[in-house]
Order: C-alpha cells, then structure tokens, then sequence
C-alpha cells in the first residue's frame, strides 16, 4: 500500500478516492475520524489520508488524480452562440445549449 493523496479536507479526499475507484484502482481511506483527536495530535496528524492497496496502480494513480486536478485549473468560457459566460466544468451552454468549441 501507497499513500497517493491526503489533505485536511475530507470532501477533496473522498473525491479523489471517487476518482480512482471509477479508474478500477482500489484504494482505502486512513484517518477518516481522527479529527476528533484534534488538539491532542499535530493538526497534519488528523488530515484524511487516501492509499493505493496495489503498488502496482500507483503511476496510473497519479497520473489520473493529476488529469482530475488540472481540469479544476481550467478557465470559464464565453458561449460563441449566446455569448453566455460559463463555468469550466460545463461542456455545454448552460443557457442555450450549445456545445463548447476548443
């Protein structure tokens, strides 16, 4: 087993543990309820750690949680329809419909 991720957000650790699942790389969850020991550990202590169970996985592991974290570093974009701005993560217009252009 490899430590891949691991961040004091649970949120963003569940997500990336959501990530790879749906990339067939199994993977386990360590320090899911340690922050009720917060003020007694080191606050780095408590954060959320997510780990690869085959060592074999972890290139195509963290080739696949770095894909999903440059997609969130995208930029809104303006409907060439509508003219409408929209979110990175849409792959249509929101307003009209019309599909994003590269």
């Amino acid at each position: 087993m490899k430590l891949i991720y691991s961040n004091e957000n649970t949120f963003l650790v569940n997500n990336a543990k959501n990530i790879l699942e749906n990339h067939n790389i199994e993977v386990t969850l360590k320090n899911e309820f340690a922050s009720g020991a917060a003020g007694l550990l080191a606050p780095i202590d408590t954060w959320v750690e997510l780990w690869i169970i085959n060592d074999h996985d972890e290139d195509k592991a963290e080739a696949t949680l770095a894909q999903a974290l440059k997609q969130q570093g995208e930029h809104d974009w303006f409907c060439q329809q509508c003219q409408e701005q929209n979110d990175a993560s849409f792959d249509s217009c929101w307003q009209c419909q019309t599909e994003k252009t590269s």
